[in-house]
This record gives C-alpha cells, structure tokens and sequence, in this order.
C-alpha cells in the first residue's frame, strides 16, 4: 500500500506542476485578419466585384498563401467574368490548400460557366472527400444544386 501512496503523490505532484508552468504561458493572441481581406469580403457582399478584386489583389500580394484570399480573389474575378484569372487564384487556393471547400466549390461553378460539366463533377467529387461527413456540407449541397440546374437546363 504505502508504494501505492508514492505513486499517487508522485502523479499529483506532476499534475499540480504542470498546470502551473502551463499558466505561465501566455494566451494565444487572436489572429489579426488583412484589412485587405476584410475590405474584399465586404466588397463581396455588396456585390462590389470590381472593388472586391482590387483588395483582394492586394492582400494576396501581401500574403501570398492566404488560401482563403485566393479563393475569394478567384470568385470577384468569376463575378466578373474575368475567367482566366479566376481559375489561377482557385487554383492556386487549392494548391495551398487540397480542402479548401470555398475553393472546390467556386471552382466547379467556374467550370459550368465555361460549360465544362465533367470538370465541376470533379469538384463535386472532390467536395464530398472534403466534406466532414461525406458531402454533408453547405459547399457540396450549393454544388450539387448548381450541377444539377446545369443538368436540367441543358434537357
């Protein structure tokens, strides 16, 4: 018994430790998002496209593997109509990032503009990997109804 004792002794001495040298660390500051970005995204939600495109530009030059700014800066240049440079900065979001559901899903509805339905299917593909729970996400069913009006369009 008396060797139980230690144990325990020893483990909470190292439990009451640790959680004292952990609160000396200093809290994780919040990460501070590119006023670019924040001027892009605003932009976009005012259907701003054209202003969208000029923050954003900058933002990824400023931070060039911001995936999430690539992928916007790819959907204002898709609003735009501006397709070449649409598929680069989707491309280039998914290259910083294979998951990044925004850009699986902004790029397959760049595809059905250009009429290329195989490819937006990849997307859809790719999207259901991407997605937590197997194509249960709000980017795979917003391309899924996309592909299908495709689909129903075109009959």
């Amino acid at each position: 018994m008396k060797g139980r004792g230690a144990f325990f002794a020893l483990a909470l001495s190292f439990v009451i430790g640790t959680g004292a040298a952990l609160a000396d660390l200093p809290e994780p500051k919040p990460k501070t998002e590119n006023p670019n970005v924040v001027a892009g995204r605003k932009a976009i939600e005012a259907k701003d496209f054209k202003a969208a495109v000029g923050h954003l530009t900058k933002a990824v030059q400023e931070v060039p593997n911001d995936a999430d700014a690539h992928s916007m800066l790819g959907f204002a240049y898709r609003k735009t109509n501006v397709f070449d440079k649409s598929m680069e900065h989707y491309q280039r979001a998914l290259k910083l990032d294979s998951k990044h559901r925004g850009a699986h899903e902004y790029l397959g509805e760049l595809y059905l503009d250009m009429n290329q339905l195989e490819n937006a299917e990849k997307q859809l593909a790719a999207l259901k990997n991407a997605c937590p729970f197997f194509g249960k996400c709000s980017e795979y069913e917003d391309l899924k109804k996309a592909v299908d009006a495709y689909k129903a369009k075109k009959k």
